[in-house]
């Protein structure tokens, strides 16, 4: 008999932003694979018991290839466990969901998705601002700030993040913001738009940088540091 997978969502990293849905399948599971920014205190939750499975990708760090979590996923719930896949902020933003999702599918395993509070969201509520302001900000826009090789993807839509009225957050992206916002000044992006660079949020080790978009490029070109962040820009992010 196969078990059952729950994928759920752990929010930016603060327990107490944890569902209570989430809390219940960790409570509950057999076993517990969880990324790196996902373990911590969160954890604290799982059951007495449970099997706790590091799977986490760091950039510039030894990762576990994804054929190989997806397998052990499937493993596991061919055993007949209940299982949490534990994933940073929401699992479907850029958290490489959907081949886990379809590895689940082939292995004819059953499965639900619990939604959690995206690091995003977080930054702008540890910010003290809203994403979005009628007239002046009324679209919002997630993007990865690289590809799989690392690198800033060569499809990306410049114009559209070159759109002064938008809030806009680069996921991931540190390495490659100076180049991304070079290329956006040249499309007539003001240099001076205003820019945040939230790392670590809802943690302890929470640092919020706002400056001028211009700015940001020569701090992050001279020292990138280690701590997981996101980039957020727009009419909205020079607000107190």
């Amino acid at each position: 008999m196969s078990g059952f997978v729950s994928f759920v969502g752990s929010g930016p990293g603060d327990p107490e932003l944890l569902t209570l849905k989430a809390v219940d399948r960790l409570k509950r599971a057999d076993a517990v694979l969880f990324d790196d920014l996902s373990s911590g205190p969160i954890l604290s939750h799982a059951r007495s018991g449970a099997d706790l499975v590091g799977v986490g990708k760091r950039a510039g760090r030894p990762s576990p290839k994804q054929n190989h979590v997806s397998r052990l996923l499937v493993d596991y719930a061919r055993t007949g466990q209940r299982v949490v896949r534990l994933k940073s902020g929401d699992s479907g933003l850029f958290g490489r969901l959907e081949e886990e999702l379809v590895a689940l599918r082939e292995a004819g395993i059953d499965y639900e998705i619990v939604p959690g509070v995206p690091s995003a969201i977080a930054a702008a509520a540890a910010a003290g601002i809203p994403l979005t302001r009628r007239l002046t900000a009324r679209r919002v826009q997630f993007v990865t700030g690289h590809d799989a090789s690392g690198e800033l993807p060569d499809d990306i839509n410049l114009d559209a993040l070159a759109d002064p009225g938008a809030s806009t957050v680069i996921f991931m992206g540190k390495r490659t913001f100076p180049k991304l916002a070079q290329a956006l000044i040249a499309r007539g992006l003001p240099a001076d738009t205003p820019a945040i660079l939230a790392e670590a949020v809802s943690t302890p080790d929470q640092a919020l940088y706002r400056m001028p978009l211009s700015e940001l490029v020569g701090k992050l070109e001279a020292e990138i540091g280690t701590a997981p962040a996101l980039i957020l820009y727009g009419p909205l992010a020079d607000e107190r």
